[in-house]
């Protein structure tokens, strides 16, 4: 973690959440006084790191439902109109039945023109049809009915979705406000570092990242060999590592720039697979998957509060987008507090070949850390 990258690290940010987050410490008091210990700079930084993601997958997820909702509000939208238009032919249809029900109002019932006819059964047929009629007139009423109840239905239920999507929209608005909060924290606190301090920082980050995966390959969680991908899995490889360099912006899912879970989502969407937009729903809905039988394009989420996602290239590494003012990079599997890992094919078998794509050196340059937890 370079000064300039720190100092830029909230440069590209705009944008919200929703939680009540408490407020941050300054990292270094101006002036003179005894400087804080590095450990202590980088616990303050990654809260402060934690809060911003917390508060990204939040609007992510309020964006996702206002989408969904601007969807169901389109379809209400033409139902009603559809139904609106049946209405007006029932309309139509009763106010042409009433007038000719009026205008035989004065006739001789179908019972006595069956006594004078001189051809009962001409007359028997007769009535028959206009039995028929009757019959046809009472669906015609029927059918009104339903449409004026349908109508009724449906613009009740429009107001109400447009109603939601309102609230939705002034949610995702105050979650935006949030975000940007948050990041602006980051940047004041970037801002009252030192170059010694930023230095430390990188270095320190650097030795926990290679100390965690240390730990975790020697603890066997992860198997000493890696199975092939599904089909699907290597297409959303390949689509993974084809975005590498690209930047991290929060609420982004390409195909200029990502956040975390906009880069595992859109991975998934190109294989063909369709997944939630947020790691939270992701983490919630896929199935589960140990990290003994992780392969190519399986997901790994982070933190308790699954706000953070990457998808595994094999080997005991990730394909991610970290966090603001870094690259979408390769990192070791064990930068970030593993909360587990899902797989969104879990029926697909695996390749019997695979070649991994080509991974350019420079891939794992920069943060490997996204928004720790503390």
């Amino acid at each position: 973690m370079s000064g300039r990258y720190l100092r830029v690290a909230c440069t590209a940010a705009v944008a919200a959440a929703q939680a009540v987050l408490a407020p941050l410490p300054a990292l270094a008091a101006p002036g003179p006084g005894p400087e804080r210990p590095v450990a202590e700079l980088l616990t303050d930084l990654q809260q402060a790191y934690r809060q911003a993601e917390q508060a990204t997958e939040t609007y992510n997820a309020t964006a996702e439902r206002l989408r969904r909702q601007r969807a169901e509000v389109t379809r209400l939208d033409g139902e009603l109109t559809i139904a609106r238009r049946s209405l007006h032919t029932s309309r139509t249809e009763a106010g042409r039945l009433a007038r000719a029900q009026y205008q035989n109002a004065g006739g001789i019932s179908p019972y006595v023109r069956l006594l004078l006819a001189r051809d009962p059964q001409h007359a028997l047929d007769e009535g028959h049809v206009i039995g028929e009629l009757a019959r046809e007139r009472a669906k015609t009423v029927g059918r009104l009915a339903d449409d004026e109840r349908r109508q009724t239905d449906l613009a009740r239920r429009a107001r109400t979705a447009l109603d939601t999507q309102l609230t939705l929209a002034e949610k995702q608005r105050k979650q935006r406000d949030e975000v940007r909060t948050r990041l602006s924290d980051v940047e004041r606190m970037l801002a009252s570092l030192t170059a010694d301090q930023l230095t430390a920082l990188a270095g320190l980050e650097k030795d926990n990242t290679a100390d965690a995966q240390r730990k975790l390959t020697t603890s066997g969680a992860l198997s000493s060999t890696t199975p092939p991908p599904s089909p699907e899995g290597d297409r959303a490889v390949r689509y993974a590592v084809q975005q590498l360099g690209k930047p991290y912006q929060w609420g982004a899912a390409g195909p200029a720039s990502y956040d975390c879970s906009g880069l595992t989502s859109q991975a998934w969407d190109h294989a063909g697979t369709p997944i939630p937009r947020t790691s939270q729903e992701q983490w919630a809905h896929l199935p589960h998957v140990p990290l003994n039988r992780l392969r190519p394009g399986d997901l790994v989420v982070y933190f308790p509060e699954a706000t953070h996602v990457a998808l595994y290239l094999g080997d005991g590494k990730v394909v991610q987008a970290p966090r603001p003012g870094a690259q979408v990079k390769v990192s070791p599997i064990a930068a970030n507090p593993i909360l587990g890992a899902v797989r969104p094919d879990p029926t697909a078998r695996s390749l019997a070949r695979y070649t991994p794509p080509p991974i350019p050196k420079t891939a794992a340059k920069g943060s490997d850390e996204a928004f720790p937890a503390l």
